[in-house]
């Protein structure tokens, strides 16, 4: 199994830019190797999510940056895949792109954007992927024909510093197999959006459909997003992924917290954690960067 992956993903609220800013440089400092911005265009509070990953590249040395998860239908897949380039050219490859088809259509057409129905949602997530990838090939000309995008011949380029990670935040059978099938990782949506319990056979999905595409399905990155809190002391709470259940907040201490991803890593395949604090603090950040993380490693050099 590949080393383990860590990292930290926040809320890009705008009366809190400088705590966002201070926890992106600590986690730098800590060496987590993420950090993960939600993309909530429309929520008034929320500042753009491209623009501040830009500054956070800008004020790190070594993470890698990513949206969690950019909303499609917002954003023209030509010009996410400039953005994209450029973020990465900028920071000496150190953006990926995490991606989705749209989770509040109603919010989507509010700002203006075309409300889509499921099928139509993916079938331009798979056209999306497939532009972007062919604006980051430089060199030729890019045209399209799709049923959501058209493109005539417009130039490709810049091509980015390093192979930027495609990573879907799917939940659904159809999206999961497009996952396995195209995506070069998946961002499992928080328990929420898609319940503890599910994830086994969401990631069984996502393996069938790589096999069907004549994948291996190692070549998928595999990111856990976890919400919750790192407590002072240990708690009554589950620590293998048998005993998650629903969508609850992880309420557990260090060790606790260890424990269970590395049962998500050994048992369900889990390559990357991604830790959503239920309030993002420094004191958080410093728990799960310091205390969870080197213990998970430690267990797992031993």
């Amino acid at each position: 199994m590949a080393d383990l992956r860590f990292g930290v993903a926040v809320a890009p609220v705008a009366a809190e830019l400088d705590t966002v800013v201070g926890l992106a440089r600590s986690a730098d400092e800590a060496g987590l190797d993420l950090f993960g911005v939600q993309d909530h265009p429309y929520v008034a509070d929320f500042v753009d999510t491209m623009s501040l990953i830009g500054h956070l590249l800008a004020a790190t040395r070594h993470l890698r940056v990513f949206p969690d998860v950019a909303n499609l239908p917002l954003r023209t897949p030509a010009l996410l895949a400039k953005q994209a380039a450029s973020l990465d050219l900028l920071s000496d490859g150190r953006f990926e792109l995490g991606l989705g088809a749209g989770a509040s259509q109603p919010a989507v057409g509010a700002m203006g954007s075309p409300v889509r129905t499921p099928g139509q949602a993916f079938r331009a997530l798979e056209e999306g992927i497939a532009v972007i990838r062919a604006m980051w090939d430089a060199g030729h000309a890019v045209r399209a024909d799709g049923e959501h995008y058209r493109l005539a011949g417009i130039q490709a380029g810049p091509a980015p510093a390093h192979q930027v990670g495609i990573w879907l935040g799917s939940v659904g059978p159809r999206m999961l197999e497009l996952t396995g099938r195209l995506a070069d990782g998946w961002a499992a949506p928080i328990a929420p959006y898609l319940p503890y319990e599910h994830w086994p056979a969401a990631m069984a999905a996502i393996d069938a459909g790589a096999r069907e595409a004549g994948r291996e399905p190692s070549e998928v990155v595999r990111v856990a997003h976890l919400v919750g809190t790192v407590t002072e002391a240990p708690t009554g709470q589950a620590t293998t992924h048998a005993g998650l259940r629903g969508s609850a907040p992880i309420q557990a201490g260090a060790g606790q917290w260890a424990d269970l991803i590395r049962s998500l890593a050994e048992d369900v395949g889990f390559d990357t954690f991604v830790f959503c604090p239920a309030e993002a603090t420094p004191g958080q950040l410093d728990r799960w960067a310091r205390e969870v993380v080197p213990a998970v490693r430690g267990s797992r050099n031993s």
